[in-house]
This record gives structure tokens, sequence and C-alpha cells, in this order.
């Protein structure tokens, strides 16, 4: 037999001139395709987890009612009572606690008012410093600024 007859039979079983060995192209990207999932960072990208464990689901700021004011005392080697409300987003129910920043900050917010949140700006969309488990921040109340509260610059309007 001569080395035609070979090719010939090999073409004929596998319907195509393309190689097939262990080590050819197409196999070995069919192979990492398919090992990709295993990779835990691909898998949260694709299947876009972050987005989805999200309470404001991707958006940059959300708005919710005060269900309640809380205390949450700072890691270590910090000792502190860092004063935070709990919310339950308009958008989507969930209930999350946000940080109240500014001093004094704490006495303008009441229960059942409506409060518009965003990011405290951690590494990654995380928690800041001493805070465990706190990743955002009040920045108005009932529509005005909490900021511009805590100076004196506005008043809050009764609801």
């Amino acid at each position: 037999m001569n080395g035609d007859s070979i090719t010939t039979r090999l073409d004929i079983l596998t319907g195509s001139k393309s190689p097939v060995g262990e080590f050819a192209a197409r196999p070995l990207l069919r192979k990492r395709k398919k090992f990709r999932w295993k990779k835990a960072a691909y898998k949260r990208r694709v299947l876009k987890l972050r987005k989805k464990s999200d309470p404001l689901e991707g958006a940059p700021q959300a708005q919710g009612i005060v269900l309640e004011k809380v205390g949450i005392e700072s890691k270590q080697p910090n000792s502190a009572i860092r004063k935070a409300v709990r919310i339950q987003l308009s958008k989507n129910g969930k209930q999350i606690t946000a940080f109240i920043p500014g001093d004094g900050g704490l006495k303008y917010i009441d229960e059942h008012d409506t409060v518009l949140i965003e990011g405290i700006g951690g590494a990654q969309g995380g928690p800041v410093g001493d805070l465990p488990g706190v990743s955002w921040k009040v920045i108005k109340v009932n529509g005005v600024g909490l900021e511009s509260l805590i100076y004196g610059r506005k008043e809050k309007p009764i609801r």
C-alpha cells in the first residue's frame, strides 16, 4: 500500500481533510472553550452574577423607605458606633443597610422617610474602611440633600 491510500481511507472515515489529531488547532480550541467554565472569574462575568446579586441592579443610585435606625460597631482596631439606617428599596423590595455621613446626620432622618442612596465608594463597589458589610450611603432625605440639612442651608420638608 502506498501513502495515498491511507490518507484516502482516513478522509473517508472523518469526512474531512482537516487535521483531527489530539494537538490540532480545532480540538484544542474546543477543549479551551469547555474548560473556561472551570474558572470562577469567567463564569461570574459571563453569567453576569455581580449585577444579579447587586440590590441596586447595576444602577448608580436608588430610592427607598427607612425601616429603622441602627448603630453599627466599627471593625478593629477602631471603636465607635457608626450611624446607619435599614432601607427597603422601592424598585425591588430588597432591604439594605446604608451609612449616614456627616456629624449629626441621624437626627434629620426619621422612620418612613424617603431616602436616596448611592455607593459608598469602596474597592470594587464594596464597603469602606471599618464599616463591615455597608456599601451604601444616604445622600438625600425627602428630596433634600443631607449635607444641606446638616449645614443648615435647607429645612427638611414635612411629609
